[in-house]
């Protein structure tokens, strides 16, 4: 069974929707929640996370949201926080990992920490039982793809391509994903450019597939209610579970 993570922005459009949205994905066939923390600069981001992530900002997201949420969420659906490094970093690793770990969090997600600069901290998130989920990307050559994997953990993010979320380009992955197997036993997770329409092809010789801005898009819609956003996206959700297995 091939697996789906689904990210959501953080306490957008506020905390108890988050809550209700990521328990729902839960049932809706969704096998891991990316709870992103809104950031002024998501440099890896398209237009429609970083949309959210403004408009978070602008309701007032603190960091404790996040943690009310996972302390809600993460019992019970597998959690991952998603983050640009210096979200993390304000809140000083050494006390935000086991805080991660008592929240029952599994892993962080951070787009902008090299892996030579996270492997400062690698001692840290082995002591906590954490992640620190790996990022390979087409323009790492076979000797990066080769460090990079070695040690990775949970799964590894396979940018589908140069460039931003949510762009939804097409390309041929065969290559590439042969590139990273014969390296690793590590589940690869296709990310960038995901959807309902997308998903069938991004997933040939993958173990899973990470669907974004998809969801952000409906989240987005102000003419839909709180319930009808949280419909929309279950089944978004259901119909991605079944196109990828």
């Amino acid at each position: 069974m091939k697996k789906l993570v689904a990210y959501i922005t953080s306490g957008y459009p506020e905390k108890s929707f988050s809550i209700d949205l990521a328990l729902a994905l839960g049932e809706s066939g969704v096998d891991t929640l990316e709870f992103g923390v809104p950031f002024s600069d998501p440099v890896a981001d398209g237009p429609l996370i970083e949309k959210a992530n403004h408009r978070a900002l602008e309701l007032g997201f603190k960091f404790s949201d996040l943690l009310e949420i996972s302390k809600e969420v993460a019992p019970k659906v597998d959690t991952l926080w998603m983050g640009y490094f210096n979200n993390f970093y304000q809140q000083d690793m050494k006390k935000l990992l086991p805080l991660a770990k008592e929240l029952c969090v599994n892993g962080l997600i951070i787009p902008d920490l090299p892996h030579e600069e996270a492997l400062l901290y690698k001692k840290l998130f082995t002591e906590n039982s954490l992640a620190n989920i790996s990022f390979v990307a087409p323009t790492d050559g076979e000797q990066r793809i080769q460090e990079v994997v070695s040690e990775a953990q949970k799964f590894i993010y396979m940018v589908a391509y140069t460039g931003i979320t949510g762009s939804g380009k097409a390309e041929d992955l065969q290559p590439f994903l042969s590139s990273i197997k014969k390296h690793t036993q590590t589940p690869v997770y296709v990310g960038f450019g995901v959807n309902e329409k997308t998903a069938k092809d991004k997933v040939l010789g993958a173990d899973g597939v990470i669907v974004g801005s998809a969801f952000i898009d409906i989240l987005l819609r102000d003419n839909l209610t709180y319930s009808q956003k949280i419909a929309n996206c279950s089944e978004l959700a259901k119909i991605i579970k079944n196109e990828i297995n």
